[in-house]
């Protein structure tokens, strides 16, 4: 049975604006979604300008229990709770992420650790961290200029998509169940190359 699709979390993490590619395999991701549910609403989530960083007065209220926060760690944690209920309402979350230096964005990973949450996206157990939203949907676009993505250059996997193993494994993000993930290598980007990665967006999108 086909998922019904409500809603979906557009993240884009890109330093460029016009000229990225993952902007663009994210982009035609969620034109083919919305194109097979026209009535899905977008929330859109651009964080290459930045986040704010977990400093110590962040992880003081984040470990206070939420009746005992005084008003000034409600607000410290305001951006925090704002980003959790975006995932929280999402059905689908499409993800760009070009590879930076080896690694993502830091832009996003100041996104997984706003939204990393123990009691909010994940809890303990006696097997290890278990995440709390279920039944979510993330469509990873990753793109990669100069060193071809899943080469022995790129180092190894955990390092390389950290934020893919948070995704697949819940280890300290919400569970989530279905990841498919893309990736477009090179610069400059072959028309064709570009144009047959934008088919497997396409295609796991329509899914």
């Amino acid at each position: 049975m086909a998922q019904t699709v409500k809603k979906i979390l557009k993240i884009n993490s890109s330093g460029r604006s016009d000229g990225s590619v993952s902007r663009k395999l994210v982009q035609r991701a969620v034109n083919r979604l919305t194109s097979g549910h026209p009535d899905a609403a977008i929330i859109e989530r651009d964080v290459s300008s930045g986040l704010p960083v977990v400093d110590e007065t962040w992880i003081g209220a984040n470990f206070t229990p939420g009746e005992a926060r005084t008003s000034e760690q409600e607000r410290k944690l305001e951006f925090s709770n704002e980003l959790i209920e975006e995932l929280r309402t999402a059905d689908v979350i499409v993800i760009g992420v070009p590879i930076y230096n080896f690694g993502v964005p830091a832009s996003l990973k100041q996104w997984v650790d706003l939204i990393a949450r123990a009691g909010e996206t994940f809890s303990y157990s006696e097997s290890g961290p278990k995440g709390l939203l279920e039944g979510k949907r993330a469509i990873v676009a990753v793109t990669s200029g100069g060193v071809e993505t899943g080469s022995p250059a790129h180092g190894p996997p955990t390092r390389r998509f950290h934020l893919l193993t948070l995704l697949q494994q819940g280890a300290t993000m919400p569970d989530f169940h279905d990841l498919e993930m893309t990736s477009i290598t090179g610069e400059p980007v072959s028309l064709a190359n570009f144009k047959e990665n934008l088919c497997l967006v396409v295609n796991v999108a329509s899914r």
